[in-house]
C-alpha cells in the first residue's frame, strides 16, 4: 500500500506534548517504566512519543517521521521494552531487535533505553563494528531481552551462528534514510527476512524512494505519525554565510573554533577531518576529529570528551554526525559547504535542540558563493552573507569568534597524566619526552622513527 495513501496525524514541529496534562503513565506504559522515567526527570512525552507509544502499545506496525532529537528513542523504545517483558530471552536469540546505520546511534540508544528497561529485568546489548565480537557472543549466549545492532556486525553474528532472530516480537528500524544513503539497505532486507511475523516499527527523517519500498515490503498497516515538515529555518536558528578569500579560510576557522561553547565544524573527508584538527590544536584550539576510519574506541573517547566539555570544538564528517546528539551545541560551521541541501539540515539540526537557540555558519570562498545559497534555497534557510576576516568585529559579534592563543595543545587524548605520573615514553632522569635512558631520542633515524610524527601501525578496525 503506497504511503501517500496510509492514515497519517501530523504533530506540531515542536517537541513539546499536544496536551501538557498528559504523563507517561497515562499512556499505558507499565509503572516501572513510568518510575524510571521520573527519577531521571522526564515526567512529560513529546508529541512523537505521545502519538507514538499507545499504537505501539497495542501492537501496531509503525511508521514514525521526524528529525533526530524529536524524541524518537523513547518513542519506539519505551513500548519495545513494555511488549518484550515478562520472561527471560532464550540463548542466542533476542526478542526485542533495534537496528541502527552507525555505531554512534547504537550506543546513543543504549544508554537512552538500557537504565529505564531494568526495572524490567531488561537485558540489553550493543552489536557493532569495531568492538569485541567475543563478548558480544558471549552476552547472547547468556541472553538479552533487547539488540541494538548495525547491519554488518548483525550479519557477522547471524552468520556465526551466535544469534538468530527466530524470537524477535519487535523490530525496530532507526534512521531509515541514513540506512538508505550508507547503502545498508540489501543487509537490512537480508536481516528481515529471517524475522518471522511481529511487530515493526520504522523510524525515518525523510520517506525516499528507497525507504518506502522497505515499507511497503515489510510493515503491515502502518499507522504513520509525522512531525511537520523539517526546515531548519526555525526562530531559534540563525544562519550566516560568512564569504572568505582563501588566505582566510582557515584563521577565520580557528578564531570560531575557538569561541566560548561547544561548536561542531563539518568537513567532507576523513582526511580534511583529521588535518583541520591537527590545525587547530597546533594554535591553541582543543578540538577532537569524528569519522568513521577512526576505531570505535577513539570515536567514543572523542565523543565523551566534547560531551565533557575537554574539548570545545568537534572536528566530523556527515556521515560520523549523523543522528549524535550532544547537548549544549551552540554553533554549527560548515568549513566545507554542503552539497545537499539534506546534508544542511542534518547539520544543522546538532543545534538549537530542544527549544534552546544556536547559530549555523557556511564558510563559502568566491567560487562557493553561489551554489551555496542555491543549496540553503532548496533547504528553506535564508543566509545572511556577511564577508568576514579573521579579526573582523562582524566575525566576532555574530559567533564570538576570539583569536586562538597560539600556543599549541597536545591533540585529545594525551595530555599529560594528573598525580605526577610521567607520561609514556618519558626518561626517569626527567629528560625531553621521548627520550629513554639507552634509547636513541626523537632525532634519531631508524625505521620507524621520523620526525615529527606517530607511525606505529594502526590497528585495523572490526566490520
Amino acid at each position: 500500500m503506497p504511503n501517500a495513501a496510509l492514515p497519517e496525524s501530523t504533530l506540531p514541529e515542536s517537541d513539546l506534548p499536544t496536551d501538557p496534562e498528559v504523563g507517561f503513565a497515562d499512556l499505558g506504559l507499565p509503572k516501572p517504566l513510568v518510575s524510571a522515567l521520573a527519577r531521571k526527570g522526564i515526567d512529560k512525552p513529546f508529541a512523537i512519543q505521545e502519538a507514538c507509544i499507545p499504537d505501539a502499545l497495542a501492537g501496531r506496525d509503525v511508521l514514525g517521521r521526524g528529525q533526530t532529537g524529536s524524541g524518537k528513542t523513547l518513542a519506539f523504545g519505551l513500548p519495545m521494552m513494555a511488549r518484550v517483558a515478562g520472561g527471560p530471552a532464550r540463548p542466542k536469540k533476542p526478542r526485542g531487535l533495534v537496528i541502527v546505520p552507525t555505531r554512534e546511534l547504537a550506543m546513543q540508544v543504549r544508554d537512552a533505553l538500557e537504565p529505564l528497561g531494568r526495572g524490567l529485568s531488561i537485558r540489553m546489548k550493543t552489536v557493532v563494528g569495531g568492538t569485541s565480537m567475543p563478548k558480544q557472543i558471549q552476552a547472547l549466549r547468556r541472553g538479552v531481552e533487547v539488540l541494538v545492532a548495525t547491519p554488518g556486525r548483525l550479519l557477522d553474528l547471524i552468520n556465526r551462528d551466535a544469534c538468530a532472530l527466530d524470537d524477535v516480537a519487535v523490530t525496530i528500524v532507526d534512521e531509515a534514510d541514513l540506512m538508505a544513503d550508507m547503502g545498508f539497505l540489501p543487509d537490512l532486507s537480508k536481516i528481515l527476512d529471517q524475522i518471522p511475523a511481529g511487530q515493526r516499527m520504522l523510524f525515518s527523517a525523510t520517506l525516499d524512494a528507497d525507504v518506502d519500498q522497505v515499507v511497503n515490503a515489510y510493515l503491515t498497516d502502518p499507522v504513520t505519525h509525522a512531525l511537520a515538515p523539517a526546515s531548519a529555518s526555525v526562530d531559534t536558528m540563525e544562519h550566516h554565510l560568512l564569504m572568505v578569500a582563501p588566505k582566510d579560510k582557515l584563521p577565520v576557522t580557528a578564531a570560531i573554533a575557538n569561541r566560548n561553547g561547544r561548536t561542531i565544524l563539518f568537513v567532507r573527508t576523513k582526511h580534511a577531518a583529521d588535518r583541520l584538527t591537527g590545525q587547530l590544536n597546533g594554535v591553541g584550539v582543543r578540538a577532537g576529529a569524528l569519522h568513521g576510519g577512526k576505531t570505535q574506541a577513539m570515536r567514543t573517547r572523542t565523543l565523551a570528551e566534547f560531551r565533557e566539555g575537554r574539548i570545545s570544538a568537534l572536528v566530523a564528517t556527515d556521515v560520523a554526525a549523523r543522528g549524535i546528539h550532544v547537548d549544549g551545541v551552540t554553533l554549527v560551521l560548515h568549513v566545507d559547504p554542503p552539497i545537499d541541501h539534506k546534508d544542511y539540515l542534518h547539520r544543522a539540526g546538532r543545534t538549537a535542540r530542544a527549544g534552546e537557540t544556536g547559530t549555523v555558519c557556511t564558510l563559502a570562498l568566491p567560487h562557493q558563493v553561489r551554489p551555496t545559497g542555491r543549496m540553503a534555497q532548496r533547504a528553506g534557510v535564508h543566509l545572511n552573507r556577511v564577508k568576514v576576516t579573521a579579526d573582523d568585529a562582524d566575525l566576532a559579534r555574530l559567533t564570538g569568534a576570539a583569536e586562538p592563543s597560539g600556543v599549541p595543545v597536545p591533540p585529545p587524548g594525551r595530555e599529560r597524566p594528573s598525580g605526577g605520573h610521567r607520561p609514556h615514553g618519558a626518561g626517569k632522569g626527567g629528560g625531553r619526552p621521548g627520550h629513554r635512558r639507552g634509547r636513541p631520542g626523537p632525532d634519531a633515524r631508524g625505521p620507524r622513527q621520523h620526525r615529527g610524527r606517530d607511525t606505529r601501525p594502526v590497528r585495523k578496525q572490526e566490520r
